[in-house]
């Protein structure tokens, strides 16, 4: 008889398998462990799950999927007050919705991230969607735009990593 796991350790599976590069069994065991939480009326669990799936089912090629997935979990976290997985999970939508080729609807999404984890004040990770934004605009060939959002993005680190004062340096002495 199989052991029934709980939706914690199915995240923990998940997570196991991601780590290793199991991007489809990671999906799996994030929606199961998304459906256990739900099911233990635990909402905020389990939209995470979903974001979680949503990843791994990006890094598994399915971007049609990694969006039907996330679609709609921001605004559980934004019911709740919980600015930051707002902001992370509307990323997550942006990055599916890239994918997908729909490109001016991710630029859009990647902004609101922006915006959302600015006022979570996760500069950090604030940054890295900038970055997204920036080299998404380099794809449209909206060169003035994309080094605008790299360089806000830069500007807006607290404790700058190396790539990113790097990334500042650079800006300073841009050509344009």
């Amino acid at each position: 008889m199989p052991e029934i796991l709980t939706p914690q350790q199915l995240a923990e599976e998940g997570s196991k398998a991601f780590q290793k590069g199991q991007y489809e069994n990671a999906a799996n065991s994030f929606a199961a462990a998304a459906e256990g939480f739900a099911a233990a009326g635990k909402p905020l669990d389990s939209a995470e799950m979903k974001n979680n799936q949503s990843v791994s089912l990006l890094k598994a090629g399915d971007a049609d999927g990694a969006f039907q997935v996330v679609a709609g979990t921001d605004s559980i976290f934004q019911a709740a007050g919980d600015i930051r997985r707002q902001g992370f999970a509307v990323g997550n939508e942006a990055s599916a919705l890239e994918a997908l080729n729909r490109l001016d609807e991710a630029a859009q999404k990647y902004q609101r991230s922006a915006d959302l984890l600015e006022e979570a004040g996760e500069d950090q990770m604030r940054a890295t969607v900038l970055q997204s934004l920036s080299l998404l605009q380099l794809r449209q060939g909206k060169t003035i735009d994309a080094a605008y959002s790299m360089q806000t993005g830069a500007a807006g680190v607290k404790k700058p990593t190396f790539k990113q004062r790097l990334t500042k340096a650079l800006i300073r002495f841009r050509p344009w």
